[in-house]
């Protein structure tokens, strides 16, 4: 089992799209010496030979990739490199649906390219469905998924593609789903929503720290989420250089979970045991 007080299953270190705070050895670092454990999320694809390298040094990481143009797009062949990439691990490799869709959003984050090629050759948007359903591409994802050590993560897909995830995960008996930060504006699930499909036992509902942090969620909304929908997971989505390091979320974290009387078995739910649950590879 791995041992951490907390699982972070979303924090961009560099090199990724935008110049990030840390790289992934002193992200790790920094993790580790709070006794955590993080999973690197990178919007260019895959973190799972950077999270392999930095196991192999004794750090508390695992990897994911999303599955975006630049990264070779919906495609189960990106899936299993990253798995290769991502060797023997505690932890299931998590899977991104893609995060660059096109859909109009203005983030309120001051962030700057991390690369001129990006600038000059942006990544092209991606979408599950066709505006009706999901693609084949996305549905050979989701069966991966039964046979795979993976999680599936909706990425940045819309409130109603949130709905065509659940209701295809579970005619396919997908084991496990997450819902990638989903009070995001291009989501925008609020937690009345998330209530209600939290019912379907695979969802696993992630719950950002910057989603708040940024004023895209109420406190109450985010208050709620964390206390009442089932299997909630808490993360940060930080590693940006205008966001608070990793060492002040965790003092931040604490002072908010108790404002919002959360109670110590929850806060371990919420930020630990959910997340083990869905990560966990069986032996």
């Amino acid at each position: 089992m791995i041992d951490a007080e907390f699982i972070d299953v979303h924090y961009h270190a560099g090199p990724d799209a935008f110049v990030r705070r840390h790289g992934v050895m002193e992200a790790g670092r920094r993790y580790a010496a709070l006794n955590g454990w993080v999973v690197l999320k990178n919007h260019l694809g895959c973190t799972a030979s950077q999270a392999w390298e930095a196991r192999q040094e004794g750090l508390p990481v695992s990897g994911s990739v999303v599955l975006n143009e630049i990264a070779g797009g919906i495609d189960y062949r990106v899936v299993q490199r990253s798995l290769c990439h991502h060797g023997d691990s505690e932890a299931r490799l998590i899977v991104h649906l893609p995060t660059v869709t096109g859909r109009a959003h203005q983030s309120r984050l001051k962030r700057n390219s991390a690369h001129w090629i990006l600038d000059e050759h942006p990544i092209r948007p991606l979408t599950v469905s066709d505006g009706e359903q999901l693609n084949a591409q996305t549905l050979d994802v989701l069966r991966m998924a039964r046979d795979y050590p993976i999680v599936i993560s909706s990425g940045h897909a819309d409130a109603r593609e949130v709905r065509l995830l659940i209701e295809a995960a579970v005619r396919l008996d997908v084991p496990r789903l997450m819902l990638n930060q989903p009070a995001n504006p291009l989501t925008g699930l609020d937690a009345n929503a998330l209530l209600e499909l939290a019912q379907a036992p695979m969802v696993y509902t992630e719950q950002t720290a910057l989603t708040y942090l940024l004023g895209y969620q109420p406190w109450e909304d985010f208050s709620r989420v964390l206390r009442e929908v089932p299997r909630a997971l808490y993360s940060s989505d930080l590693g940006q250089t205008s966001q608070p390091d990793v060492e002040q979320w965790q003092v931040d974290s604490l002072l908010w979970f108790e404002r919002m009387g959360l109670g110590s078995e929850r806060a371990v739910a919420v930020s630990r045991s959910h997340a083990w649950e869905m990560l966990r590879v069986e032996p």
